[in-house]
């Protein structure tokens, strides 16, 4: 599916601030314990730079970032708030009934992820649904904090800047 083909809109920008304002927690499922792995790259920020109580979901992995990991949703000791999925695309309709079971309030899609049955099936089911965005991007953009990771440089140019 290319980005023509899709037909699903996803929250606005100020709905989206508002799923990250209400929830309390974030279970990423998909996590991992490699620090070259994008789900790290926000496991890291989400511990260190906001106030919710973060969960990895990984049926490999025991500790994650000096945290146990949990083998799915299920096995969570509360119902996440926000599901961050990492995972491949044939996989999201099982997360997608994971986080129904476990009375997930939103289903959040990462970069790179869409897929709009799984969408509709969780909006059907009473989830707020976000694709193809990053929480930890997200959260810094509301928050005034994507310098951190380099993604806000303060230069306006269309030339690739020349690293000294």
């Amino acid at each position: 599916m290319t980005v023509d083909d899709r037909t699903w809109e996803g929250p606005s920008a100020p709905d989206r601030l508002n799923l990250l304002r209400q929830a309390k927690s974030i279970a990423i499922v998909g996590a991992s314990d490699k620090p070259s792995r994008a789900s790290y790259f926000v496991a890291t920020y989400l511990q260190s730079s906001t106030r919710y109580k973060v969960y990895f979901v990984n049926p490999v992995v025991k500790e994650i970032l000096g945290q146990p990991t949990y083998a799915s949703l299920a096995d969570l000791p509360e119902s996440p708030d926000i599901v961050d999925v990492f995972r491949k695309h044939d996989d999201l309709p099982g997360v997608l009934d994971e986080a129904i079971a476990a009375r997930a309030k939103t289903l959040w899609l990462q970069l790179g992820s869409w897929h709009e049955e799984v969408a509709a099936d969780a909006e059907t089911a009473g989830l707020n649904v976000v694709m193809d965005r990053c929480v930890k991007i997200e959260h810094a953009r509301f928050h005034g904090g994507l310098h951190l990771a380099g993604f806000d440089t303060g230069v306006i140019s269309s030339k690739r800047q020349v690293l000294a």
